[in-house]
C-alpha cells in the first residue's frame, strides 16, 4: 500500500493580475508620498499667512490661512483613508465638502465684520505674503494635477488646491487694489469672492461624493439556494 502524498493548498490568489495589482499600489504609494508633502505646505504656509493677516488686518489674507488650515486638515483624512473602501473614501470627501462650507460661512462673517469696522489693510504685506502663498500652492497643484479625475476623494484634494492658486491671484489683486483706492473694500471683496469659490467647490464635493455612496448602496439581492 501506498500513502497518497500530502499536498499543500497554494493560497488564494488576487482577483486582479500580478501587473494591475502592483501598479495600483504603486500609484497609491506615489499618491501618499504627493499628500504628505502638500499637508506639510499647507501646515507651513496657514502659520505664516494667519500671523501676517492678523498683523495687516486683511481679511483675505485671514480667509486663505483658514483655507491652508481646512486643506491641510483634509489631506490628513485623505491619508487615513487612502487604500480604504469606496464608501470611507466617500464619508472623507464628505467631511472635507462640509469642511469648506462652513469655511465659506465664516469668511462670509468676517466679511461683514471688517465692513462695519472700516478695517484698511497693509497692501504691501498682502502682496509679499500672497506672492509666496501663490507660489506654494502652484506646487501643490502640479504635484497633484495626475489625481484631478479620480475618485470623490482625490477630487475633493484637487479642487482644493485648484482654488487656492485661484484665490492667491485674488489676494494679489487686493492689495494693488488697497493700494490703489486707499480703502479695505477691494480686501473685502476678494474675501467674498473666495467665500463663494469654497461653497461652490464644497456643493460639488458633496454632490459627488453622495452620487458615490449611492452607487454603494446598490447590493444585487442574493438568491436563495432552494
Amino acid at each position: 500500500m501506498y500513502r497518497k502524498k500530502a499536498t499543500k493548498t497554494r493560497p488564494a490568489m488576487p482577483c486582479c493580475s500580478n501587473d494591475t495589482c502592483s501598479s495600483n499600489a504603486v500609484a497609491t504609494d506615489r499618491y501618499r508620498v504627493v499628500l504628505w508633502i502638500v499637508l506639510t505646505i499647507n501646515a507651513v504656509m496657514f502659520a505664516v499667512e494667519i500671523i501676517a493677516g492678523l498683523a495687516a488686518g486683511s481679511a483675505a489674507l485671514q480667509a486663505d490661512a483658514l483655507d491652508f488650515f481646512a486643506d491641510a486638515a483634509n489631506y490628513c483624512i485623505s491619508l487615513f483613508v487612502l487604500g480604504m473602501s469606496l464608501r470611507w473614501r466617500a464619508c472623507a470627501a464628505l467631511l472635507k465638502g462640509g469642511s469648506m462650507g462652513i469655511f465659506g460661512l465664516w469668511v462670509i462673517g468676517s466679511v461683514v465684520w471688517h465692513a462695519l469696522h472700516g478695517t484698511v489693510p497693509g497692501w504691501h504685506t498682502m502682496g509679499v505674503v500672497g506672492t509666496a502663498a501663490l507660489a506654494s500652492n502652484g506646487v501643490c497643484l502640479a504635484l497633484l494635477y495626475a489625481w484631478r479625475d479620480g475618485d470623490a476623494n482625490m477630487r475633493s484634494v484637487w479642487i482644493c488646491s485648484r482654488n487656492d492658486v485661484i484665490a492667491n491671484f485674488a489676494v494679489l489683486a487686493a492689495a494693488l487694489g488697497v493700494f490703489g483706492t486707499g480703502t479695505g473694500w477691494p480686501d473685502l471683496i476678494v474675501a467674498a469672492v473666495m467665500a463663494v469659490l469654497a461653497l461652490q467647490g464644497a456643493t460639488t464635493i458633496i454632490r459627488h461624493a453622495l452620487s458615490e455612496l449611492r452607487e454603494d448602496n446598490k447590493v444585487e439581492p442574493v438568491p436563495l439556494i432552494r
